[in-house]
């Protein structure tokens, strides 16, 4: 059939269309702004396919054994943020501007990103403990982020909890029991069979995501190059240290699991955390969040061809 034939395609270059849309969505402005109603429906509509992809029996196995997946989450939310936020006095990142450092504690203490399983699946990593991860880290975000974000950027941002929580609570929740209502009509089978397709949908909503993402990013850049520049080099240098040393940590449960959990803890929602935020956030702090998604989007399509030669060499079985 074309349109799964398409999917299928689609899928397997799936970390190329989600860089690609990081570059289109800064060459074409209009259309980054024109897509920008669709931003929420996505993320949701990510999370729906995620909970679609992975084997239930899968996932349930890793809550079975829920030691790796609760030393892993206390990592990214609580270990990885107050390390920064105890450093950040010392780092100069103050000296790029107000609402910098704010901008970096918000994305620390954020979840990983919702599209960290479609990302998964993309590289050939462990979707299952990807989304149980997820799941454990996004639930937690309501007790722990509001807290380390006020306490480490001093009280400058106030962040509202209920509105937090019932944010997170309808997406999961929502996007949960759709993903249950899709798996009861079409089956298990099916959607083994079609897990090509569903790639092929997920690469397409991260097209979509990642053009929204880039909204009001190319003005911002003609007005203050340097500073978008150093706000970007920053971003990159964030996501490749925190990527290798939670890679290297996790090393000895295999590649697969431990580059899974490395781009978890590098690439995190902070979309969720400016929702709850409101508009009452520096100027500064809305450009980090802009330049953060580069290195989300554009690192997967540098390290797949890695990433794959390398767990076909060492790991024939890809465990």
């Amino acid at each position: 059939m074309p349109l799964k034939s398409s999917l299928e395609w689609l899928g397997r270059k799936g970390t190329k269309v989600a860089a690609a849309s990081i570059l289109i969505g800064l060459a074409i402005p209009p259309l980054a702004s024109a897509l920008k109603p669709i931003f929420t429906a996505a993320i949701f509509l990510l999370l729906v396919f995620a909970f679609l992809r992975v084997d239930p029996s899968e996932l349930r196995a890793r809550f079975k054994a829920p030691l790796l997946v609760a030393v892993a989450c206390i990592g990214i939310m609580v270990l990885t943020p107050v390390l920064f936020g105890l450093a950040l006095p010392y780092t100069g990142i103050d000296r790029l501007g107000p609402g910098v450092a704010l901008g970096l504690m918000m994305y620390l203490a954020a979840p990983p990103i919702m599209a960290s399983t479609a990302f998964a699946a993309l590289l050939r990593l462990d979707t299952a403990l990807t989304l149980a991860v997820l799941i454990v880290c996004t639930a937690a975000t309501p007790l722990l982020a509001p807290f380390i974000v006020s306490y480490f950027a001093g009280g400058v941002l106030n962040l509202d909890v209920a509105q937090l929580v019932l944010r997170l609570l309808a997406i999961l929740g929502g996007a949960f029991f759709t993903a249950l209502l899709l798996r009861f009509w079409l089956g298990n089978e099916k959607i083994a069979a079609n897990k090509g397709s569903i790639d092929g949908v997920n690469a397409l909503l991260l097209f979509l995501f990642g053009v929204t993402a880039m909204d009001g990013v190319t003005i911002r850049a003609v007005k203050e190059p340097l500073l978008v520049a150093s706000l970007t080099a920053l971003a990159f240098a964030i996501a490749i240290g925190i990527y290798a040393l939670t890679t290297l940590i996790f090393w000895r449960e295999g590649l697969k699991k431990s580059l899974a959990l490395g781009f978890s803890s590098a690439h995190r929602n902070m979309g969720v955390m400016v929702a709850a935020a409101g508009s009452g956030l520096p100027e500064l702090t809305w450009i980090y969040f802009a330049v953060a998604q580069f290195p989300i989007y554009l690192l997967p399509a540098l390290v797949a061809p890695v990433v794959h030669r390398l767990m076909d060499k060492r790991l024939p079985g890809g465990k």
